[in-house]
Parts: structure tokens; C-alpha cells; sequence
């Protein structure tokens, strides 16, 4: 497998992780994003919306992240990553649409701002952060990872990467002891793999 790649980008760290994580061979190469690399037509064939992560399984193409861990949980066969049982599923599909709405427009769009100079409010998505947080350390009170499962699955993936990096975008994740203790549990993972860091916002 090959994952078309871009090391700040928190959706190409998510797959990236997610392969190392299922422990599934793979070579990622990397897309020159500040260099337009990603808007030119060899790779606009294979996403035409231009952006990264993209999976080449052989030939079958799987663009966006999120898709991208289903597809591998898939691929790796039955295994606590992706549960069948409706309700654990329900749960992880749930997470699985907080990391693309919630997180996207809030711990994600802060770093853009930062790290990428987005011209986005910064008050209004740091704010939109913290509402998620609140949630995400309200729902770890009772339970070790998101999908209320006994062991980790993509939807713990799917947050880990922007969440890890909030402070980077102005996003204070001391108020949180819980998330922070989540991210621990993460980090301590076989086959972790660390999101690269800036000197951005908190960080810097």
C-alpha cells in the first residue's frame, strides 16, 4: 500500500497512524502541499478534490482519511478497531462524525490559522473547540476511550491527531485531565506513531 501523504496535515497523520497502529505495511509518500503539488493533474487523478490522504491499495484508490480507516479496519478483517456489534458501531460512526464536523471546525481550524494562516474568526473556532472538548472529557468520565469499548477503535484514530496538537492553534487542553490521560493511552499504543509538531500558538 502506498499513502499519498503530508507530515502537518492531522487527516494524513490520522491513516498514517491508523496503518501503523493495524501494523499493515505500507510507503508513504509524501505530496509537496506548500509547493501546489496536490493541484496539479497527476494528482488530481486520483483525487479530484486535491487533497491528502490518499490510499493506493494496489491500484484501488481511497481518498479521505476517515474513509480511509474504515477501509483498512475492513481490510485487517474482524478486530476491536471497527465492532460489528450495532450499538459499539453506532458509537464509533457517531466519533467517526465529530472528527469530520466538530473537530474540523474547531481544534482543526484554530491550528489552520496558526500553522497554515488561515483567514478563519479565531475566537469562533476556539470556541467551537472547547464546546467539543467539554463533551470529550465529559464522556471519558466513565469509560477509557470514546466508542464506550473495551478497547481502542478508528474513532479514537479519527480525534487523536488535532486533538494532540490543539495548543498549537491556541487550544488550552489543561482544563481537561481526561482527554489528556485519553491521549496518554493512545500514545502508549503498539505501533504509535507521533503527529510532527510546529512552533505554533501554546506551542511556540
Amino acid at each position: 500500500m502506498k499513502l499519498y501523504h503530508y507530515a502537518l496535515s492531522g487527516h494524513a497523520h490520522r491513516a498514517a497512524l491508523f496503518l501503523s497502529l493495524a501494523d499493515v505495511p505500507h510507503e508513504l509518500v509524501e505530496i509537496d502541499l506548500p509547493g501546489g503539488e496536490h493541484k496539479q493533474p497527476p494528482f488530481l487523478a486520483i483525487n479530484a478534490f486535491g487533497e491528502v490522504p490518499v490510499l493506493d491499495d494496489d491500484g484501488i484508490m481511497v481518498a479521505d482519511s476517515l474513509a480511509i480507516l474504515v477501509y483498512i479496519a475492513r481490510k485487517v478483517g474482524p478486530s476491536h478497531w471497527l465492532p460489528t456489534e450495532p450499538a459499539e458501531e453506532a458509537q464509533v460512526q457517531r466519533w467517526l462524525s465529530v472528527a469530520a464536523g466538530k473537530i474540523a471546525y474547531g481544534v482543526c481550524a484554530a491550528r489552520l490559522i496558526t500553522v497554515f494562516g488561515a483567514p478563519l474568526n479565531a475566537e469562533e473556532v476556539i470556541g467551537r473547540a472547547h464546546a467539543t472538548l467539554a463533551v470529550m472529557e465529559q464522556t471519558l468520565a466513565g469509560q477509557r476511550w470514546l466508542a464506550s469499548t473495551e478497547q481502542p477503535t478508528i474513532a479514537d484514530v479519527a480525534l487523536y491527531s488535532y486533538v494532540a496538537r490543539a495548543p498549537e492553534g491556541n487550544v488550552d487542553l489543561s482544563g481537561y485531565p481526561r482527554v489528556l490521560a485519553w491521549l496518554r493511552q493512545i500514545e502508549e499504543l503498539p505501533g504509535f506513531i507521533p503527529f510532527q509538531r510546529t512552533r505554533a500558538g501554546l506551542a511556540a
